[in-house]
């Protein structure tokens, strides 16, 4: 059988498995939460006026946005070319961060049952550089956006989490999930209403926004044409062979190890036991969760040869 785990034990698993998954989830929330704190800090040593009008925020926001948004104009994004990658990391209000949030954490654990956590980590990124890619082109091309052009910024993860919504989607189109108030719904079908409504939305006052994810969505389903055929993620594969197969993290120096042949006392066999029983634990664990191809090879020889014990 496999261990069960109560929801907070689960939600403590997920987010210290140093996977790209809860890490780009982590990373996010750590930028919110690290504005919304300097914002108070901001409030506290303010004047009395700016306090109470709320400028000091205003003026602190824009600085942030000015810093880390993407522009829409091409000569502040030649100045600023971190914007490409800083925008998809900031959010700044409550809704806008959960509602991504929610979203990455949902379709990205469906992303990693079947492909693999380099790819999700690939497919952030292209996603969100296609969608201001996208965005800076159109208020660069169409007249309407002309005035709007010269202050207009872009920033949040919307882009990305588009693209990892429609390349899961159109890679397994039949994969069904069940929503509230709507049964058994086809994830197909979930995207597709997303891009019909950033289409539908592009006369709104977010058009801007609205442009970003539809570039962010293009890139997704491009890409999942693409494999197996060229898959551009591959270039964050290095970042993977740091640590072991399949985890976000450096690999620590090794120092060769000399065992010599003297026999294990009782005490030291049950705590190699016991220490082998956990490690087993933890392999059904993400199996339960994330399916058998999400272990590391060596996390697979472990599996067989306790198996084969047996």
């Amino acid at each position: 059988m496999f261990p069960t785990h109560s929801p907070l034990e689960r939600i403590r698993i997920f987010f210290s498995s140093r996977q790209p998954l809860p890490v780009l989830i982590l990373i996010n929330v750590a930028i919110w939460i690290s504005i919304l704190l300097v914002s108070n800090f901001a409030f506290l040593f303010s004047s009395p006026e700016a306090g109470t009008d709320g400028s000091y925020k205003i003026n602190l926001l824009t600085q942030i946005q000015d810093f880390l948004a993407v522009p829409a104009n091409t000569s502040s994004l030649l100045a600023k070319p971190w914007t490409l990658i800083t925008y998809m990391f900031l959010h700044i209000d409550f809704f806008h961060i959960l509602f991504n949030m929610l979203w990455l954490w949902w379709f990205g654990n469906i992303f990693v049952q079947y492909l693999s956590q380099r790819q999700l980590l690939g497919t952030y990124f292209f996603g969100g550089i296609a969608g201001a890619l996208l965005y800076v082109a159109a208020f660069n091309a169409f007249p309407v956006f002309e005035i709007a052009r010269e202050s207009a910024i872009a920033l949040g993860a919307s882009a990305s989490v588009l693209a990892i919504v429609v390349a899961i989607s159109f890679y397994v189109p039949e994969y069904t999930i069940h929503m509230l108030f709507f049964g058994p719904v086809k994830i197909k079908y979930i995207a597709i209403i997303s891009i019909v409504l950033d289409v539908l939305m592009l006369s709104s006052s977010n058009s801007g926004g609205h442009i970003a994810h539809l570039g962010g969505a293009l890139w997704g389903f491009l890409w999942i044409k693409m494999i197996p055929g060229a898959d551009p993620t591959k270039i964050f594969q290095p970042f993977f062979e740091f640590g072991k197969q399949g985890s976000f993290k450096f690999k620590r120096r090794k120092f060769k190890v000399y065992h010599n042949e003297k026999p294990l006392t009782d005490d030291d066999y049950n705590k190699n036991k016991v220490a082998k029983q956990k490690k087993m634990d933890a392999i059904l664990d993400k199996i339960s969760r994330s399916g058998y191809d999400s272990l590391t090879r060596e996390e697979k020889e472990l599996l067989f040869s306790t198996s084969k014990k047996k």
